[in-house]
């Protein structure tokens, strides 16, 4: 009885270690079939595609971090595009008091002084303006250009060339390069040859 009992329990210990043997077989083949050279090239394959995998994941990286600092260069650039939209009109009010009356067509010393207090008003302002990347448009005599131009009317102006900016009803500004409000203009329009009609100043749309 005890015989037959020590053989059965060693019957399973064999097949094991067989089992682990036969499985062993197949990799111990296949690294064998695997030269030096074809292990180095396939060495070299798989290092190839992890550089190339660093390459990008840091190309992404560098990507990443230049759009993160161009988002705050523009941020800081352009943060008083509100607050300078908000005195734009300050500075109309300002164009506007000193065209209904030049100083030179004052004709009491009270009145000058004001005048003259108001025109260094404006100039301060638009200092500012300047210290703060804001400029002002004012483009009578340049060609048209409706990236900062808005025309309001046409009419032939003898001298002019067509597209020319005969008018500017409200100047416009700029901060940096970012329009804050497009010039108002009138634009010369084409000369009518002799015979035909002339018109008067067409509104533009």
């Amino acid at each position: 009885m005890n015989d037959t009992g020590r053989e059965q329990k060693t019957v399973p210990a064999e097949e094991e270690t067989a089992a682990n043997n036969n499985a062993e077989e197949p990799a111990a083949a296949e690294a064998e079939e695997l030269s030096p050279e074809a292990r180095v090239a396939a060495l070299e394959a798989e290092l190839a595609e992890q550089k190339d995998r660093l390459l990008r994941a840091l190309a992404e990286t560098e990507n990443v971090r230049r759009r993160g600092q161009r988002e705050r260069e523009d941020a800081a650039k352009y943060a008083v595009a509100g607050f300078a939209k908000e005195l734009l009109s300050v500075a109309d009010n300002l164009r506007r008091a000193l065209d209904s009356l030049p100083v030179e067509e004052a004709r009491d010393q009270r009145t000058k002084s004001l005048l003259e207090g108001v025109e260094a008003t404006e100039r301060e302002l638009l200092g500012v303006f300047e210290r703060n990347g804001v400029r002002r448009i004012d483009p009578e005599g340049e060609r048209f250009d409706h990236n900062f131009h808005q025309a309001i009317f046409e009419a032939e102006r003898p001298g002019k060339c067509a597209g020319t900016v005969i008018e500017v009803l409200q100047p416009g500004y700029v901060l940096h390069d970012r329009l804050l409000r497009p010039a108002m203009v009138g634009v010369a329009k084409e000369t009518s040859k002799p015979g035909e009609p002339v018109e008067s100043a067409d509104t533009v749309a």
